[in-house]
């Protein structure tokens, strides 16, 4: 049996809650940090069936990278998905936590995590932060392929390798893809970042219709989904606990959280 806080504390230990973004919301949101649990639900997302399925294989805390609660709750009443959540989860003595932008700023964490997916090696942040304790954090990572491919070969392990139903990119330039920026989640806000380090293509999700044209001829821009750049979150997370406590009980939630759903 361990606390909540020592569960938590083995994400935070490699992602302080520090690095959080100032209007983000990670870390312990629900129930007892001095609770003890003998098992931990991983998932990206905590939705209904998420806790449902905590209550129903006796899991007392759900860890997640996207927040249940972003924004301050004017009162708890079962009228929306949100609020009966977490009346569920505390009526079943089920903690929540979260490890968002913390984790999307490490340098072992989201992005590294999907640059590792993609296979790319020589790994830097992207857009590095300077910290008071001089650790090398930040969003984004840039590395390099093994070896150049063409656009379509490249767009093809992309798709491939995140098991992405569709991609949605900027036109193709002719020109053989090497280096490559990622961002897990959504990236756009760090074009500039890849733009200055003369990345051939950017992988990243959430590129709203005329972002794409802000690609302006000088690399590849592919949208290859939220939920799909930000999947092995829940590897990560369980993998930083089993190399803390090698013998707790850790499961990925088997709850398909993905909000978007493709019609082909």
């Amino acid at each position: 049996m361990q606390k909540v806080s020592e569960i938590v504390g083995c994400i935070t230990d490699i992602a302080p809650l520090k690095w959080q973004e100032s209007w983000d919301n990670a870390g312990l949101l629900v129930g007892d940090a001095n609770m003890l649990i003998d098992k931990v639900l991983v998932t990206l997302d905590v939705t209904e069936a998420v806790v449902d399925e905590a209550i129903e294989k006796g899991f007392h805390l759900v860890i997640s990278h996207h927040p249940l609660i972003y924004k301050p709750l004017q009162h708890l009443l079962p009228e929306n998905t949100i609020e009966r959540t977490i009346i569920k989860a505390i009526k079943n003595d089920i903690a929540i936590a979260c490890m968002h932008t913390n984790l999307d700023n490490s340098y072992l964490g989201v992005s590294k995590w999907l640059a590792d997916r993609i296979g790319l090696k020589n790994l830097e942040i992207l857009e590095p932060i300077s910290t008071d304790d001089e650790v090398v954090t930040g969003g984004g990572m840039v590395g390099e392929l093994e070896k150049a491919l063409d656009e379509t070969d490249f767009l093809t392990l992309v798709k491939k390798n995140l098991n992405a139903k569709a991609l949605r990119h900027s036109d193709f330039l002719g020109k053989k893809i090497k280096k490559v920026a990622v961002c897990g989640g959504s990236g756009f806000f760090l074009l500039n970042n890849v733009k200055h380090c003369n990345a051939d293509a950017y992988i990243t999700g959430d590129v709203k219709y005329h972002d794409f044209f802000e690609a302006d001829g000088k690399l590849l821009l592919v949208d290859a989904g939220h939920y799909e750049t930000e999947q092995f979150t829940k590897e990560l997370i369980a993998d930083a606990i089993i190399k803390k406590f090698c013998n707790f009980a850790v499961s990925i939630s088997s709850v398909k959280t993905n909000s978007i759903n493709y019609f082909v």
